[in-house]
Protein backbone atom coordinates (compact mmCIF):
# COMPACT_ATOMS: atom_id res chain seq x y z
CA UNK A 1 0.00 0.00 0.00
CA UNK A 2 1.16 3.57 -0.30
CA UNK A 3 1.73 5.48 2.53
CA UNK A 4 0.79 9.23 2.13
CA UNK A 5 3.24 11.43 3.41
CA UNK A 6 2.44 15.65 4.01
CA UNK A 7 5.64 17.52 4.14
CA UNK A 8 5.09 20.43 5.86
CA UNK A 9 7.34 23.81 6.40
CA UNK A 10 8.95 27.05 4.88
CA UNK A 11 10.78 27.66 1.44
CA UNK A 12 13.25 24.91 2.49
CA UNK A 13 9.92 22.73 1.35
CA UNK A 14 8.57 24.60 -1.02
CA UNK A 15 11.71 24.23 -3.00
CA UNK A 16 11.97 27.04 -5.41
CA UNK A 17 15.30 28.70 -3.68
CA UNK A 18 16.28 24.97 -2.42
CA UNK A 19 16.99 21.58 -3.75
CA UNK A 20 13.76 19.65 -3.84
CA UNK A 21 13.92 17.18 -0.74
CA UNK A 22 10.98 15.60 -1.17
CA UNK A 23 11.80 14.31 -4.77
CA UNK A 24 14.92 12.95 -2.99
CA UNK A 25 13.19 11.73 -0.93
CA UNK A 26 10.78 10.11 -3.00
CA UNK A 27 13.54 8.70 -5.44
CA UNK A 28 14.83 6.61 -2.60
CA UNK A 29 11.71 4.34 -2.88
CA UNK A 30 10.34 1.89 -5.36
CA UNK A 31 7.32 3.53 -7.31
CA UNK A 32 4.12 3.41 -5.46
CA UNK A 33 5.55 3.21 -2.48
CA UNK A 34 5.11 6.78 -0.94
CA UNK A 35 2.83 9.88 -2.14
CA UNK A 36 4.08 13.04 -1.16
CA UNK A 37 2.03 16.22 -0.66
CA UNK A 38 3.78 19.64 -0.41
CA UNK A 39 2.59 22.04 2.40
CA UNK A 40 5.58 24.18 1.89
CA UNK A 41 5.30 28.43 1.92
CA UNK A 42 8.02 30.85 1.39
CA UNK A 43 9.04 32.79 4.72
CA UNK A 44 6.96 31.19 7.03
CA UNK A 45 6.99 31.33 10.86
CA UNK A 46 5.37 28.35 13.08
CA UNK A 47 2.28 30.95 13.37
CA UNK A 48 1.69 31.11 10.10
CA UNK A 49 2.11 27.45 9.51
CA UNK A 50 -0.58 26.74 12.55
CA UNK A 51 -2.88 29.06 10.59
CA UNK A 52 -2.98 26.93 6.98
CA UNK A 53 -3.70 23.58 8.58
CA UNK A 54 -6.97 23.13 7.02
CA UNK A 55 -5.37 21.81 3.71
CA UNK A 56 -3.31 19.33 5.30
CA UNK A 57 -6.35 17.93 7.64
CA UNK A 58 -8.24 17.84 4.55
CA UNK A 59 -5.23 15.56 2.89
CA UNK A 60 -5.64 12.56 4.83
CA UNK A 61 -1.97 11.58 5.40
CA UNK A 62 -0.60 8.53 7.05
CA UNK A 63 2.16 10.50 8.07
CA UNK A 64 3.57 13.91 8.42
CA UNK A 65 6.73 15.72 8.97
CA UNK A 66 6.84 19.40 10.38
CA UNK A 67 10.24 21.24 9.43
CA UNK A 68 9.27 24.76 10.80
CA UNK A 69 11.13 27.65 12.49
CA UNK A 70 13.99 28.73 10.34
CA UNK A 71 12.98 31.96 10.22
CA UNK A 72 12.07 32.16 13.68
CA UNK A 73 15.48 31.73 14.68
CA UNK A 74 16.55 33.94 12.20
CA UNK A 75 14.43 36.43 13.51
CA UNK A 76 16.48 36.19 16.56
CA UNK A 77 19.62 37.51 14.93
CA UNK A 78 21.29 41.08 14.46
CA UNK A 79 20.75 42.25 10.82
CA UNK A 80 17.18 40.39 10.45
CA UNK A 81 14.53 42.54 9.26
CA UNK A 82 12.14 41.90 11.75
CA UNK A 83 9.36 44.60 10.85
CA UNK A 84 9.42 43.64 7.51
CA UNK A 85 9.03 40.04 8.25
CA UNK A 86 6.22 41.13 10.52
CA UNK A 87 4.24 42.91 8.17
CA UNK A 88 5.04 40.43 5.58
CA UNK A 89 3.37 37.64 7.12
CA UNK A 90 0.60 39.66 8.90
CA UNK A 91 2.75 38.39 12.30
CA UNK A 92 0.66 39.81 15.77
CA UNK A 93 3.58 39.76 17.62
CA UNK A 94 7.34 39.86 17.43
CA UNK A 95 8.76 36.68 16.73
CA UNK A 96 10.26 34.93 19.91
CA UNK A 97 11.90 31.78 20.99
CA UNK A 98 8.36 31.08 23.37
CA UNK A 99 6.22 32.39 21.20
CA UNK A 100 7.44 30.06 18.20
CA UNK A 101 7.53 26.85 20.95
CA UNK A 102 3.29 27.53 21.41
CA UNK A 103 3.02 27.94 18.04
CA UNK A 104 4.63 24.56 17.21
CA UNK A 105 3.13 22.62 20.02
CA UNK A 106 -0.41 24.24 18.82
CA UNK A 107 0.30 22.79 15.59
CA UNK A 108 1.11 19.32 16.48
CA UNK A 109 -1.64 19.37 19.04
CA UNK A 110 -4.41 20.12 16.01
CA UNK A 111 -2.62 17.11 13.89
CA UNK A 112 -2.80 15.20 16.28
CA UNK A 113 -6.07 15.32 17.64
CA UNK A 114 -7.32 15.98 13.65
CA UNK A 115 -5.87 13.32 11.82
CA UNK A 116 -5.00 9.89 12.43
CA UNK A 117 -0.97 10.47 11.05
CA UNK A 118 2.18 9.43 12.52
CA UNK A 119 4.08 12.89 13.34
CA UNK A 120 7.53 13.47 12.95
CA UNK A 121 9.53 17.16 14.07
CA UNK A 122 12.32 18.08 12.50
CA UNK A 123 15.11 20.37 14.03
CA UNK A 124 16.55 22.66 12.21
CA UNK A 125 18.95 23.35 9.11
CA UNK A 126 21.84 24.41 10.16
CA UNK A 127 22.12 28.34 9.45
CA UNK A 128 25.53 29.23 7.72
CA UNK A 129 28.24 26.60 7.61
CA UNK A 130 30.51 27.41 10.99
CA UNK A 131 28.40 25.50 13.87
CA UNK A 132 30.50 27.80 16.91
CA UNK A 133 28.71 31.15 14.86
CA UNK A 134 25.78 33.29 16.42
CA UNK A 135 23.78 32.16 12.93
CA UNK A 136 24.43 28.16 13.64
CA UNK A 137 23.97 28.92 17.50
CA UNK A 138 20.12 30.19 17.21
CA UNK A 139 19.61 27.10 14.85
CA UNK A 140 20.80 25.38 17.38
CA UNK A 141 18.86 26.52 19.92
CA UNK A 142 15.67 26.58 18.46
CA UNK A 143 16.38 22.86 17.28
CA UNK A 144 16.54 22.12 21.16
CA UNK A 145 13.01 23.79 21.62
CA UNK A 146 11.64 21.68 18.83
CA UNK A 147 13.13 18.96 20.46
CA UNK A 148 11.20 19.81 23.83
CA UNK A 149 7.75 20.54 21.74
CA UNK A 150 8.29 16.27 20.24
CA UNK A 151 8.92 15.17 23.65
CA UNK A 152 6.06 16.52 25.34
CA UNK A 153 3.60 16.00 22.90
CA UNK A 154 4.93 12.26 22.27
CA UNK A 155 5.81 12.72 18.69
CA UNK A 156 8.90 11.82 16.86
CA UNK A 157 11.40 14.10 16.85
CA UNK A 158 14.31 13.93 13.54
CA UNK A 159 17.73 14.84 14.53
CA UNK A 160 18.54 16.90 11.01
CA UNK A 161 20.42 19.87 12.87
CA UNK A 162 22.41 17.76 14.18
CA UNK A 163 23.43 15.54 11.32
CA UNK A 164 23.95 18.83 9.30
CA UNK A 165 26.30 19.96 12.65
CA UNK A 166 27.90 16.95 11.91
CA UNK A 167 28.98 16.60 8.30
CA UNK A 168 29.82 20.42 8.62
CA UNK A 169 32.48 19.29 11.49
CA UNK A 170 33.98 16.32 9.08
CA UNK A 171 34.31 18.30 6.03
CA UNK A 172 35.42 21.19 7.50
CA UNK A 173 34.53 23.98 5.07
CA UNK A 174 35.65 27.57 4.42
CA UNK A 175 34.81 29.29 7.48
CA UNK A 176 31.87 31.49 5.05
CA UNK A 177 30.93 34.90 7.47
CA UNK A 178 26.77 34.60 7.31
CA UNK A 179 25.02 36.81 5.25
CA UNK A 180 21.64 37.31 6.32
CA UNK A 181 20.07 37.09 2.22
CA UNK A 182 18.16 39.78 0.40
CA UNK A 183 15.34 39.81 -0.91
CA UNK A 184 17.03 41.16 -4.21
CA UNK A 185 19.98 37.86 -3.64
CA UNK A 186 16.54 35.49 -3.77
CA UNK A 187 15.62 36.90 -7.04
CA UNK A 188 18.79 36.24 -7.89
CA UNK A 189 19.16 33.11 -7.62
CA UNK A 190 15.91 32.08 -9.49
CA UNK A 191 17.06 34.37 -12.36
CA UNK A 192 20.11 32.58 -12.44
CA UNK A 193 18.25 29.07 -12.48
CA UNK A 194 15.57 29.87 -15.25
CA UNK A 195 17.62 32.40 -17.54
CA UNK A 196 21.37 31.60 -16.94
CA UNK A 197 20.20 27.68 -16.48
CA UNK A 198 23.25 27.69 -13.52
CA UNK A 199 22.52 25.13 -11.16
CA UNK A 200 21.65 25.87 -7.23
CA UNK A 201 25.01 24.18 -6.50
CA UNK A 202 26.88 25.92 -8.80
CA UNK A 203 25.39 29.29 -7.48
CA UNK A 204 26.54 27.28 -3.96
CA UNK A 205 30.64 26.16 -4.95
CA UNK A 206 30.83 29.39 -5.90
CA UNK A 207 29.79 31.04 -2.72
CA UNK A 208 32.38 28.37 -1.08
CA UNK A 209 29.27 26.77 0.99
CA UNK A 210 28.92 23.41 1.92
CA UNK A 211 24.90 22.61 2.20
CA UNK A 212 23.53 25.83 1.14
CA UNK A 213 22.98 28.09 -1.75
CA UNK A 214 22.91 31.27 0.93
CA UNK A 215 23.32 30.16 4.23
CA UNK A 216 19.76 29.06 4.53
CA UNK A 217 17.80 27.40 1.54
CA UNK A 218 19.83 23.77 0.78
CA UNK A 219 21.65 22.24 -1.99
CA UNK A 220 21.59 18.72 -3.37
CA UNK A 221 23.99 17.65 -0.17
CA UNK A 222 22.13 19.87 2.28
CA UNK A 223 18.51 18.35 1.25
CA UNK A 224 19.97 14.89 0.78
CA UNK A 225 20.46 14.87 4.58
CA UNK A 226 16.75 16.10 4.85
CA UNK A 227 15.67 13.17 3.02
CA UNK A 228 17.60 10.98 4.92
CA UNK A 229 16.92 12.08 8.32
CA UNK A 230 13.30 11.32 7.28
CA UNK A 231 13.29 7.78 5.56
CA UNK A 232 15.71 6.72 8.35
CA UNK A 233 12.17 7.17 10.54
CA UNK A 234 9.53 6.93 7.65
CA UNK A 235 7.17 4.45 8.73
CA UNK A 236 5.63 2.55 5.32
CA UNK A 237 3.10 0.54 5.23
CA UNK A 238 2.87 -2.68 3.78
CA UNK A 239 0.33 -4.38 1.05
Amino acid sequence: MTTRVACLGDSITRAQLSVDYLDLLERRHPPGDVRLARFGVNGDFAHNLLRRLDAVVADRPDVITVLIGTNDARASLAGYPVEQAMKRKRLPERPSAGWFQQCLAAVVERLRTQTDATIALLSLPVLGQRPDAAAAQASQAYSRLIAEVATAEDVAYLPLHERQTEELRRASPPPVPYQEPTAAASVGVLVRRAVLRRSLDTVSRRRGLLLTTDHIHQNSRGAALVAEVIDTWLPTRSA
